[in-house]
């Protein structure tokens, strides 16, 4: 009976032992989270891209709006001088502006899907910029996860002492602002050597 209380005693050391084991190990992994969201509202590179499209979509834009300006006058007078004109002449003006409409409608499709996918390549190296910043940072500074949040987030709740997303915004603001220093310089130099 001894024998067996004694190996039970033992037993549940053992057990009690790897149970703190086990709560030191997770509580010594170092975590934080980044809301995804306001990383790339507040990253300067995001806000360049797409002020670089907003300018873009606004010229494509005028050039259409002349289109269909020009587009809209003859629909007006086709309108006016169908009656006066005969059927004949209706039919044939009619077909053509029809087919005029389609082909601004294409025209237009095909401007906001040239927008789209540029503006989705170079979005797309941005957020791979970043995660690769992240990771980098996470090694340097010894993370075991950095999370990311948006809309459809795994993390409901964090403590805000967590929340690495101004350090992040900050840090990779500043690495990108030293590169756009970089290339303005290049550029200047460029344009020097020419004069």
């Amino acid at each position: 009976m001894k024998k067996s209380i004694l190996v039970l005693g033992m037993v549940a050391t053992l057990l009690s032992c790897t149970d703190k084991g086990t709560t030191t190990t997770v509580s010594e992994n170092k975590t934080a989270y980044i809301d995804t969201q306001k990383l790339m509202k507040e990253y300067e590179e995001t806000k360049d891209i797409e002020a670089k499209y907003k300018i873009k979509s606004d010229e494509m834009g005028k050039e259409l709006e002349g289109d269909i300006s020009r587009f809209q006058s003859d629909a007006q007078n086709f309108q006016r001088d169908a009656q006066a004109k005969g059927m004949a002449w209706a039919q044939q003006k009619g077909a053509e502006l029809q087919k005029r409409e389609q082909e601004l409608t294409m025209k237009q499709q095909s401007m906001v899907q040239t927008l789209q996918m540029e503006s989705g390549k170079e979005m797309d190296s941005v957020v791979k910029k970043i995660k690769s910043f992240v990771q980098d940072y996470g090694k340097k500074n010894g993370y075991a996860y950095i999370y990311g949040t948006e809309d459809a987030s795994t993390i409901l709740y964090a403590k805000e002492e967590f929340d690495l997303t101004e350090k992040i915004v900050k840090d990779l603001n500043s690495k990108y602002k030293g590169t756009a220093t970089a290339s303005e310089s290049k550029e200047e130099k460029k344009t020097e050597t020419k004069k």
